[in-house]
C-alpha cells in the first residue's frame, strides 16, 4: 500500500514539477542525461582498459 502512495506521489510531483517549472524540469532532465552519458563513458573506458 504504501509503494503504492509512494509511486503515484511521484508522479504527482513529477507532473507538477514540469506543469509549474518547465526550465527547471528541462535543466534536472538535462543534468541527469549528462550524468548518464559520463557513466556510459566511463564503463567503456574501464573495459577498453581491460581488453587492450
Amino acid at each position: 500500500m504504501v509503494k503504492k502512495i509512494l509511486t503515484w506521489g511521484s508522479i504527482a510531483f513529477l507532473v507538477f514539477f514540469v506543469a509549474y517549472r518547465p526550465e527547471s524540469a528541462a535543466q534536472v532532465a538535462k543534468s541527469i542525461g549528462s550524468g548518464l552519458a559520463d557513466l556510459a563513458d566511463g564503463f567503456t573506458n574501464f573495459f577498453t582498459s581491460l581488453v587492450s
